[in-house]
């Protein structure tokens, strides 16, 4: 189990448990920051590459289900406060690498992953989500990437495509360019999100999922994890530095966190 942290401190945690009536586990992976939405700090994105390490090597774990701590938010991006450390073009090229590392993996995991959403799911969080294979949601839940009104910073390529497959580009578009934040109802009209589940029995809805996963071939699973990575991998340009340095290293982007902190609106100037 991943941890060793403070009991209230920022932190990404796993553990297992067994699925009943299969013979099999689950490895239940907790988001917790909660006096802050569940946002990601650098060092919970290690932690979160880490556990997925983790889980990939337990041969009795079937499935993945991924929630945020406290139940009021899946994961409100990364803590604004991290980029206080961005001072440049190549600080953003580094973070994003850091970041792009723990997506990654968790897209990675040779089993199925069910993300269990209620409140927001954005920014990073929205990234997370689109990585598990299963969403189900809450009906208060949204999901979305307003940096374009919140930070001026960009997204990976990697995670555009998956929102493309996930959301359709249409729709991906116009809620990164309009910073916009699409509701449940309309993320499972999209075919992003599985289900929408009221609150008192999201947590049984899942179980019954977790179920019916644990009960399928593993190594079929497997292999339709891989044949789904391997189509969105076509649509993957992969590099993107030139982006990251164009917005990180901006005057805009250091407005935009200073903004943010301060709680007031930013004041663009495209340089």
């Amino acid at each position: 189990m991943t941890g060793g942290t403070p009991q209230d401190a920022p932190r990404v945690h796993w553990a297992k448990r067994p699925v009943p009536g299969t013979g099999g586990h689950a490895a239940h992976l907790t988001l917790a920051n909660p006096r802050q939405r569940n946002a990601l700090t650098l060092r919970m994105y290690e932690e979160l590459e880490r556990a997925c390490e983790e889980i990939d090597a337990d041969d009795e774990v079937r499935l993945t289900v991924v929630r945020g701590a406290g139940g009021a938010a899946f994961a409100a991006g990364t803590d604004i406060r991290e980029f206080r450390a961005v001072a440049s073009g190549a600080d953003g090229v580094a973070y994003e690498r850091r970041v792009g590392r723990a997506v990654a993996r968790l897209a990675g995991l040779r089993m199925p992953a069910l993300a269990v959403v209620r409140g927001p799911a954005v920014g990073a969080g929205l990234v997370i989500a689109a990585c598990c294979d299963l969403v189900v949601c809450t009906p208060d839940a949204v999901f979305g990437v307003p940096i374009g009104r919140s930070l001026g910073n960009c997204l990976s390529p990697s995670a555009v495509a998956r929102l493309h497959a996930c959301l359709g580009r249409a729709r991906t578009l116009r809620a990164l360019l309009t910073a916009r934040l699409i509701p449940a109802g309309e993320a499972q009209e999209a075919g992003f999100v599985t289900e929408v589940v009221e609150p008192d029995v999201i947590e049984d809805r899942a179980d019954e999922l977790a179920a019916d996963i644990a009960r399928c071939a593993p190594l079929t699973l497997a292999a339709l994890k891989e044949a789904d990575r391997r189509v969105l991998a076509a649509a993957d340009p992969g590099h993107a530095d030139d982006l990251y340095e164009m917005c990180y290293g901006s005057r805009d982007f250091h407005e935009g966190v200073t903004a943010f902190l301060g709680k007031r609106p930013p004041d663009w100037q495209g340089r």
